[in-house]
């Protein structure tokens, strides 16, 4: 019977921290290039759509993150 992968949550979990923060940045300056203030005072058409790209910039870094762990854990 083969010996079950060990998992090394330390790994994963950086990695998920770093694509998640390296894709809320690039969101965030991504906005701050289109001259969007995600802190701008209230909530306008240009603060809502900065907060919407940090959040999907955030989320798209997560899955790059993921599918790295996958291509890496299948490479072993």
């Amino acid at each position: 019977m083969p010996e079950p992968k060990k998992i090394d949550f330390f790994a994963v979990g950086l990695s998920d921290a770093i694509g998640f923060l390296g894709g809320s940045l690039a969101g965030y300056w991504g906005g701050k290039l289109l001259g969007m203030d995600i802190f701008a005072p209230g909530y306008g058409a240009s603060s809502t759509v900065a907060i919407l790209l940090v959040g999907l910039g955030g989320g798209l870094g997560l899955q790059l993150a993921r599918r790295w762990q996958r291509r890496r854990n299948n490479k072993e």
